[in-house]
């Protein structure tokens, strides 16, 4: 059942054991963390966050920021007594569980974090490329058509079929103005510098095929957070929750359950 709390929309799943958020990526809502509700429900107080500008939440008044997301969260945790937390995010959703640990570090009781980057920085002129037809395709297109460019790069391969027709309806119907704003949220956030500052149990979940976010940058990210674990999952692209379900549940519940 969708409950609104501070502007932002979400879900609650199962009704014992530590609680568990969610924060999904850009252009994604919190239904499509779907296969991990399953498999978390039955041991954990799930709740998957609607980001702003994503599902039913809405953009704020003011310029959208990483830090505000974090704020907001932090809130909704605050108030459904869902602290400390459980904070697993992927991609976007890591930004925010990031900025989340440095900003409220009570709200946190450990990280999951999913094909993460510390900032948006393009590693060379196919990146460029890449993010300039992003940015025509979202100031002249349909968002339908930027969706199934997006996922193109979500789930490249032909297995992958049903997964990115998925992904296109779920993009596909996220607001131009709330991905716009996320986009340059993303571009102004950088935690580089900040992440030894993390005091909370981390995994860093890492996809080896990700065309999105380059292993390094993801390496190098859990390598700068104490005592952070990373895990490499063979043949995963950026969506590793969706794309290896089985795996990164099994990843995620172990963790879980030791922190």
């Amino acid at each position: 059942m969708n409950r609104p709390a501070r502007a932002l929309s979400h879900t609650v799943h199962g009704t014992a054991g530590p609680p568990v958020v969610l924060l999904h990526g850009l252009g994604s809502c919190a239904a499509d963390w779907a296969p991990q509700l399953e498999a978390l429900a039955p041991r954990y107080r799930v709740l998957a966050v609607d980001l702003p500008g994503h599902g039913t939440s809405p953009l704020p008044s003011g310029p959208l920021t990483i830090e505000a997301m974090a704020r907001a969260v932090a809130t909704l945790s605050t108030e459904l007594d869902a602290a400390p937390a459980h904070v697993v995010g992927l991609s976007l959703g890591a930004c925010v569980a990031l900025r989340l640990a440095l900003q409220a570090p009570a709200r946190v009781r450990s990280l999951t974090l999913v094909n993460p980057f510390a900032c948006v920085r393009p590693g060379g002129l196919a990146d460029v490329a890449r993010l300039a037809q992003r940015l025509w395709l979202l100031a002249t297109a349909p968002m339908p058509r930027l969706a199934a460019h997006v996922a193109r790069r979500l789930f490249p391969w032909p297995e992958q079929r049903a997964l990115y027709e998925a992904a296109v309806g779920s993009l596909g119907a996220t607001s131009r103005r709330g991905y716009a704003a996320a986009m340059r949220a993303l571009a102004r956030f950088d935690a580089r510098g900040q992440l030894a500052a993390i005091r909370r149990p981390t995994l860093v979940v890492a996809g080896d095929r990700d065309l999105v976010v380059a292993l390094g940058p993801k390496l190098r990210l859990g390598a700068a957070i104490p005592g952070a674990r990373i895990v490499v999952v063979p043949g995963s692209g950026h969506a590793t929750p969706y794309d290896h379900p089985a795996a990164f549940n099994r990843l995620l519940l172990e963790f879980l359950d030791s922190s």
